[in-house]
């Protein structure tokens, strides 16, 4: 951290997740673009928290009174046993009353959002045209997951004095080297176009999605 006292300190959090994954192919290595489970697009997230304690401890608070008000009682996604809302939010789980409690909250927490679109086909041609170039040459998800990442954090890794980062789990591979490099080339290319660097630590946490 820079010499400064600890209250003057900014350390920025940010939160990663992404929309369906980066597959192309199946292991026989046909196409499987617009099949059932595979979009035909990729979509990486980043939520940055200005202050992530204070928003965890209020989810937690909110979740613990939705538990006892009876209004919920017969609402299935409600239930322990369901492991759905009694253990996490989520819009895809929680029915729309429980949606509205959890986005009242969320709008009284400074956030914002940042998302890159990727169109899988267009990813799917520049493949092919690799592979008819070079035919022993393989594509794999995490080359398209880590291009996302450094693009999605070229303009946000130079403003603070330190980086606190969850990445969602992906599979049970320790991903952190590979997120690292791809930060240090977001920082590189920012340094390249606008000779601004920056080394403040970046502290990469892998998460529960």
């Amino acid at each position: 951290m820079p010499d400064k006292p600890e209250s003057e300190l900014s350390v920025r959090y940010y939160f990663v997740d992404e929309a369906d994954d980066a597959s192309l192919f199946n292991r026989h290595g046909k196409l499987i673009l617009g099949n059932e489970g595979c979009s035909t697009y990729f979509v990486l997230g980043l939520l940055d928290i200005a202050d992530p304690e204070s928003l965890g401890r209020e989810l937690t608070e909110l979740r613990t009174h939705l538990l006892a008000d009876p209004y919920f009682k017969g609402v299935p996604s409600i239930q322990l046993d369901a492991k759905k809302t009694a253990l996490a939010f989520h819009a895809k789980d929680d029915v729309p009353e429980v949606r509205r409690e959890v986005y009242s909250l969320l709008m009284r927490h400074e956030l914002k959002f940042f998302a890159l679109v990727r169109d899988k086909r267009r990813i799917a041609e520049l493949v092919l045209e690799h592979n008819r170039q070079q035919p022993r040459y393989r594509y794999h998800p995490n080359q398209l997951y880590d291009r996302c990442v450094s693009q999605l954090f070229n303009e946000r890794l130079h403003k603070d004095d330190g980086y606190t980062i969850q990445f969602a789990k992906r599979g049970k591979k320790d991903r952190t080297a590979s997120l690292q490099k791809a930060l240090e080339e977001a920082r590189n290319n920012w340094r390249r176009i606008w000779g601004i660097s920056s080394n403040a630590p970046i502290e990469i946490l892998p998460t529960t999605p």
